[in-house]
């Protein structure tokens, strides 16, 4: 197994790395630094976007470009030119703001909703549907923060966290229709040191998630017990995905500032690493393609 810093821009907040296999390129997002960063590992070169506001979600779209979620809303985002168009506000009431998200087998966007006081969160947020024809729908409620929202390969078990209390759940997913059921917890990350952030699943079933603060990867069996865990070179380590020609690299994206904790917390960076990409190669897993959004 080896891990490499990847020679791409640093992140204030990197997040939600997604692999384009469209494109062979890597996607991710600088969501305090307002920011869309694409990384071409085969030349080297990135491109970056700028957004007008904090970004929470990439995932992509099947007719082209992405879906995002800013702290405005949910917008399609063109990759090519940045246009942004506005497609469904935030969650009524406030102070609901999305954060993480995926997109199902059936091509519709499963998102999280934290509230706005991300240092404090009430347990008020929750999990939505965005289906095709852009019908928004609420399906749980009770959850603080919200993050890894990911299935198992046979798409019939959803995995969501509430970070704020560490824990995953595991929700029955009904592929035809959308909805959730049977919310029971799956893993706590707690004795790994940090609080679950975001998550993939591999091709064998395995859960493999960034455990923020704790600087580590975790790797759990589909029946909850740890099946590994991997070292970082930082502590706030935010998600992770698959990539690469045959889906055999995980990429690793970082936060140089805990914002929750009161800005450089926890953080012994000598090396000016935090907020950097890693990618870890040598595994023996691959990763399961990305569906895109079907609207």
């Amino acid at each position: 197994m080896k891990i490499t810093k990847v020679d791409a821009p640093r992140c204030a907040g990197g997040e939600n790395p997604m692999w384009d296999a469209a494109r062979q390129v890597l996607h991710y997002i600088d969501n305090s630094g307002m920011k869309v960063h694409t990384y071409d590992p085969v030349s080297g070169n990135s491109r970056t976007l700028d957004m007008p506001a904090v970004i929470t979600t990439l995932v992509l779209r099947n007719g082209g470009g992405a879906v995002v979620t800013l702290r405005t809303g949910i917008h399609f985002l063109d990759l090519d030119t940045g246009k942004l168009d506005l497609i469904h506000p935030l969650p009524d009431p406030p102070p609901h703001v999305f954060n993480d998200g995926k997109v199902d087998s059936r091509g519709r966007f499963i998102i999280g909703a934290s509230t706005a006081n991300f240092a404090d969160p009430g347990p008020d947020g929750g999990l939505f549907r965005l289906d095709p024809d852009l019908t928004l729908t609420r399906l749980d409620s009770g959850i603080h923060f919200s993050n890894s929202p990911c299935w198992s390969p046979d798409g019939g078990t959803f995995y969501f966290s509430d970070s704020w209390i560490n824990t995953t759940y595991a929700y029955d997913y009904d592929v035809k229709t959308g909805n959730v059921s049977n919310r029971r917890p799956f893993v706590n990350t707690s004795d790994l040191g940090g609080l679950p952030d975001g998550a993939t699943v591999d091709t064998d079933g395995l859960y493999w998630v960034a455990v923020f603060r704790g600087g580590k990867i975790a790797a759990y069996r589909p029946d909850g017990t740890l099946d590994r865990a991997i070292d970082m070179p930082v502590p706030l380590v935010s998600s992770v995905a698959f990539g690469g020609p045959d889906l055999d690299r995980l990429y690793v994206t970082t936060i140089a500032h805990d914002v929750a904790a009161g800005g450089d917390e926890g953080q012994d960076d000598p090396e000016g690493l935090a907020g950097s990409l890693f990618v870890i190669e040598g595994l023996g897993a691959r990763g399961n393609p990305e569906p895109g959004f079907a609207g």
